[in-house]
């Protein structure tokens, strides 16, 4: 949040709002994008077979949507705005935290299920 102008200028009460929200809204992206990923890429031996072949796209998937969701909030529907302080990624004009959340946290996730059931 702090790499968000909301910080500055939004009272207690709208940031966590904010915060729930987009939680909420980042569950529902993973989930489509695991969704879509298994739709395509999946087969019923999942996750025992091809774990990273429904793994790597969900990834994907969730990285362009956010590049999608954070070009038209920021630049055209201007729903909420970066500080300053947030690093933006050249000609993506996108904040690289919420493109790394979305390469970092999934990546994470999909290797911890993967080690916890013995590997993909």
């Amino acid at each position: 949040m702090p790499l968000f102008t909301l910080w500055e200028t939004g009272l207690p009460g709208e940031i966590v709002f904010a915060a729930l929200h987009c939680t909420a809204g980042d569950i529902l992206i993973a989930l489509s994008a695991l969704t879509a990923s298994l739709l395509l890429f999946g087969t019923e031996q999942w996750p025992g077979q091809g774990y990273w072949r429904v793994a790597l796209p969900a990834i994907g998937i969730g990285l362009g949507y956010t590049l999608f969701s954070e070009w038209l909030n920021i630049e055209v529907r201007e729903a909420w705005a970066y500080r300053e302080v947030m690093p933006v990624v050249p000609v993506l004009n996108a904040g690289i935290t919420p493109l790394a959340q979305w390469v970092i946290l999934p990546s994470l996730a999909f290797w911890l299920a993967a080690r916890g059931r013995g590997g993909p």
